[in-house]
């Protein structure tokens, strides 16, 4: 069984190693370095920087959208918050079909097939635009008995129903950005998925004022033009992945001879896509729950859980893009036949996302509050989402962790193991705990932090344990 490696230095660079700056230009601009060979440290590096920028740019626009939207008032954070919780389930399909394909692209890139990565690429496109488009009918015709589902009161559904209708309905453009974008990541494109994704959430932060509060020639559109902005954002970028998938000039390149139906590639990521929707089903329906358990608390609870969470993500999101980057090295290395190589590659980035998430968690404990206020001075929300904030982040180091598991068993084709792991975590732990200490033990929506900080340090526990048993090298994918 191989142990965890040390943390290689700067000294261990080869002699024929670039510099720092030249290294930083080559991740930003696009390397096209063989990630299964050289220095492991350095290869982390090439990926993560790039991915590590597309998730900050997300979080970024996380934080934003709810800062435009808090002026609104407590009601359309509430409406923000609950909508969010229904798109969870359409980020958990999106992200479960695009693990597959990631999966399968790193590996045909690491046994040198691009013609193999390019058909995975499209069996994945076809397959989730199927789906989209499904949801897309079902969420826009449902959204306000949805949003009633969730538990909002008559003020919320006056707010938040047209823009719980159109991010339902337009979930091609999330589908495809997700799938897209971990095309580009398999392949070792990542500073491709962290320019579209840069360019979405530029276009969104560039509207979301001018549309929801009428700046300028635009017309006042209130929550409504917030999902507005998203929309015109996404699709934007959606058009940028197209153009960069077809015109030959990336890792990977679709042509029209690859736009077929192969029966076998689809199956095949089908069959994986089971264990990657479900797991982020579990993981998703447990959030829901958890949301579902604090709207129990009046929308003041919501309103804080929201702005909470969304700060929350504003940390997660880089430590995904670190995590991102060990999947794409555990599916290429897997591929060059060099497990050691990948199981190494997993060890070390965990070790830098413990790095990172353990100094943001002591920048929210300290200052949770002056944080909080940045976004709300509702004397009802403050409280709440200060002591959320506060509470889920003493479980930062564990989840740096966990995150780096769950994407690792994922990049080696291994989806089902993050499948049982999430069950136990969160519909076996998760939500009966946050239900026992809101409601029975009187904590209130500070049961439920406590719960989620429980929880998801429990995974990176099991997940690690899992993880030293080695099976997930023999994955077929």
């Amino acid at each position: 069984m191989s142990q965890p490696i040390e943390p290689q230095s700067p000294s261990s660079q080869t002699p024929d190693s670039p510099g720092l700056l030249a290294s930083i230009r080559e991740s930003l601009t696009g390397s096209q370095r063989d990630f299964t060979e050289g220095n492991i440290g350095r290869a982390i590096a090439m990926l993560a920087l790039p991915m590590v920028l597309e998730m900050m740019m997300e979080s970024v626009f996380a934080v934003a959208d709810v800062f435009f939207v808090a002026r609104l008032g407590a009601g359309a954070v509430a409406a923000v918050g609950l909508t969010e919780s229904l798109l969870t389930v359409i980020y958990a399909l999106a992200v479960g079909l695009s693990m597959p394909a990631a999966a399968m692209v790193a590996r045909r890139i690491g046994e040198k097939n691009p013609e193999g990565a390019a058909r995975a690429a499209v069996q994945g496109i076809g397959a989730s635009l199927a789906v989209a488009i499904v949801l897309g009918i079902t969420g826009s015709l449902l959204a306000p008995h949805l949003l009633t589902l969730m538990g909002a009161d008559a003020a919320v559904l006056e707010t938040g129903t047209n823009y719980a209708r159109i991010l339902l309905a337009s979930n091609c453009v999330i589908f495809m950005l997700f799938l897209n974008n971990a095309i580009f990541r398999g392949a070792g494109d990542a500073a491709i998925a962290m320019r579209v994704l840069w360019i979405a959430n530029a276009i969104n932060l560039v509207l979301d004022p001018c549309l929801i509060f009428g700046l300028g020639p635009f017309p006042e559109l209130g929550l409504t033009g917030a999902a507005i902005a998203t929309t015109i954002g996404r699709g934007t970028a959606v058009l940028l992945q197209l153009y960069w998938l077809t015109n030959g000039s990336r890792r990977i390149h679709i042509q029209r001879r690859h736009i077929t139906f192969d029966p076998t590639i689809l199956l095949r990521l089908l069959k994986l896509s089971i264990g990657g929707v479900a797991q982020n089903l579990v993981a998703t329906a447990s959030w829901i729950g958890l949301v579902r358990i604090t709207a129990a608390f009046g929308s003041s609870a919501v309103a804080g859980y929201t702005i909470a969470i969304r700060l929350i993500i504003f940390a997660l999101l880089p430590s995904w893009g670190m995590s991102n980057a060990a999947a794409t090295l555990v599916g290429q290395n897997l591929g060059a036949k060099k497990p050691d190589r990948a199981e190494k590659s997993v060890w070390l980035s965990g070790f830098y996302n413990m790095l990172f998430l353990g100094s943001v968690a002591v920048i929210f404990i300290l200052f949770a509050s002056p944080l909080i206020k940045l976004f709300t001075q509702d004397p009802a929300v403050i409280p709440i989402a200060t002591d959320g904030l506060r509470i889920i982040s003493f479980g930062f180091i564990f989840y740096a962790w966990g995150m780096v598991m769950v994407q690792s068993f994922n990049g080696a084709g291994d989806t089902m193991t993050p499948t049982w792991v999430n069950l136990f975590c969160f519909w076996a732990v998760q939500i009966p705990l946050a239900w026992w200490l809101a409601k029975p033990m009187g904590v209130g929506p500070q049961g439920v932090f406590w719960a989620a900080a429980i929880s998801y340090s429990l995974e990176a526990v099991v997940g690690l344990l899992l993880f030293r048993r080695g099976t997930w090298k023999k994955q077929v994918v």
